[in-house]
Parts: C-alpha cells; sequence; structure tokens
C-alpha cells in the first residue's frame, strides 16, 4: 500500500512541508506540490511520485535560469549552456526557457538590440558588434538586424576621428575597434574635408 499525504503546512520560506502517514516527509515549493497535485489524503502512487519529481526537475529548472539572468540578459542559446552545465535534465531545460521565453525574461532580438547599442555607444565597429553578438549566442538574423538599427558605421567612424584627429594611429584604432575599411577610409576623408 502506498503511503498517503497526511498534512500539507507552509513553511517560513514559502514551501510546504509534506507529512506521509503522520510523518514529516519532505518540503517542496508551492507550485510543485500543486502542479504533482498533492492534497490531504491522496496516496503517494508511482504516477504521482512520477509527476512529483517532473515537476520538481522543472522548478528546479526555472529557479537556476532565473537566478542566472538575475545578473544580466542572456541569450537562449547562453542560458541552455548554462542550464547543461548545471545537470539540468534537457527536457525540464526546455520547458524553463519556454516558460521564460514567453515570459519575456529570454529575448534574443532585445538582448542584440541592447547590446549593439551599447557597443556603438562605447565606439565599437559593426563587426566587432557582430562578433560579440555571436559570441553570445544570438542568431546570425537577429545579429544582422541589430546592426542595421544602428547609426551609419562611417557617421560613428567620424566621430571618433574627430575626437582622435585623423592619421594612421586612427585608422589602426578604428580597425581594431571593428570598423570596416570603407568606413574608416570615409571618416577619415570625411574629417580632412571637414578641416579644408
Amino acid at each position: 500500500m502506498s503511503p498517503r499525504v497526511t498534512a500539507l503546512r507552509p513553511d517560513r520560506r514559502g514551501h510546504i512541508v509534506v507529512e506521509l502517514d503522520g510523518e514529516r516527509w519532505r518540503t517542496l515549493p508551492v507550485e510543485v506540490a500543486a502542479t504533482a497535485g498533492l492534497v490531504v489524503g491522496r496516496e503517494l502512487d508511482r504516477p504521482t511520485v512520477r509527476e512529483l519529481r517532473r515537476a520538481l526537475r522543472r522548478s528546479e529548472a526555472l529557479a537556476t535560469a532565473t537566478r542566472t539572468l538575475r545578473h544580466r540578459d542572456m541569450s537562449a542559446t547562453r542560458l541552455a549552456q548554462r542550464l547543461e552545465g548545471t545537470r539540468v535534465a534537457p527536457s525540464a531545460r526546455a520547458e524553463a526557457l519556454d516558460v521564460l521565453a514567453r515570459a519575456g525574461l529570454v529575448d534574443d532580438a532585445r538582448l542584440a538590440e541592447r547590446r549593439a547599442d551599447e557597443l556603438a555607444a562605447r565606439g565599437f565597429g559593426d563587426e566587432a558588434i557582430r562578433h560579440d553578438l555571436e559570441g553570445q549566442g544570438v542568431r546570425a538574423e537577429l545579429r544582422e538586424q541589430a546592426v542595421a538599427a544602428l547609426p551609419d558605421e562611417s557617421a560613428r567612424a567620424l566621430k571618433i576621428v574627430a575626437r582622435r584627429g585623423p592619421g594612421p594611429k586612427t585608422a589602426r584604432y578604428l580597425a581594431a575597434k571593428g570598423f570596416g575599411e570603407d568606413a574608416v577610409e570615409a571618416a577619415l576623408a570625411g574629417s580632412v574635408a571637414a578641416d579644408t
């Protein structure tokens, strides 16, 4: 005969203390107990235990993912890699990512736009921004959309040339910051034309 749930009591941390046959069994998050359908009088048979384990894995995956996102925005790919590193089961990982995406907490397009804007404001060129977004796990089409939404690369390079002055040293600096040849040449030519 399977053990029976004899009590469900809230604890101070917002969890539920589950008693089986009058003995304290374990403490569970409220959503896990609710998802598994734990109620006083219910037998803890094999199907219920399986559902309880699945709900617990989902809850742990979601908690791990939200803790990770608390520190910084992350692409779905990078978050999946992080969860994989914490040994979250693949099905629980997929469910957690789906829940977070539906809630708008994981949004690769938003991440790409914000990151591209941030890097452009810090003086990076389009190629460096694409490379960074690729490293963040952002898909190619979203990288291109984010870069296309930025102010013109030549105009951004011209501002740097105006601040640093024209010359080979500035040209090398721009190339190192990921500006394309055309943008560097246009900025240097524009700076020379503005000086005359």
